[in-house]
């Protein structure tokens, strides 16, 4: 056999084990960077009204007022996660797509934490949330009168937002 017609079947039979085992190396290679690059992630929205006040939940296991949101479960997407929390915090339902605002890294969580922030102004607040054992109350609020104990990073968010403030990396 010619050594052209050689390396073209070799090339050729590492195709298709190229392509029968690429989809077990990549779930391995999945598998290994979840320990070895794990992270989470957050979603966090900045619910604001027509009247410019935003929307304010205080939960029952952290002191303080905060941007309602949580973490992105398994098989869910960004979008799909926000809409999930501000639904079960707010009984807010997106109406149009919202903004990316930014990604932050939350140190204060874990070492391998990150948030993502999305700005909402179109939705629509099907009934008053009630409260229950994560969330103790609720609110919008005048971006001029947030409560006393409202956290650092939330009114760091809410100035950037607003104020066109440098956005930070750090949550």
């Amino acid at each position: 056999m010619k050594p052209a017609l050689i390396a073209s079947g070799r090339s050729m039979a590492l195709s298709i084990a190229s392509r029968l085992y690429e989809p077990l190396m990549r779930r391995l290679l999945h598998i290994y960077w979840r320990f070895t690059r794990g992270l989470t992630v957050g979603v966090r929205g900045l619910v604001l009204d027509g009247e410019g006040r935003v929307f304010l939940v205080k939960h029952s296991y952290v002191a303080g007022w905060h941007l309602p949101g949580g973490g992105v479960e398994t098989e869910e997407t960004l979008l799909t996660a926000l809409a999930r929390e501000l639904r079960e915090e707010g009984n807010i339902e997106l109406t149009e797509p919202p903004v990316l605002h930014a990604i932050y890294f939350n140190r204060r969580m874990s070492p391998r934490d990150h948030v993502a922030l999305f700005v909402v102004r179109s939705f629509r607040q099907t009934a008053p949330p009630q409260p229950n054992s994560e969330i103790v109350a609720h609110g919008f609020f005048s971006v001029q009168d947030l409560p006393a104990d409202t956290s650092r990073a939330t009114h760091e968010r809410i100035a950037e937002v607003l104020t066109g403030r440098a956005t930070a990396e750090i949550w």
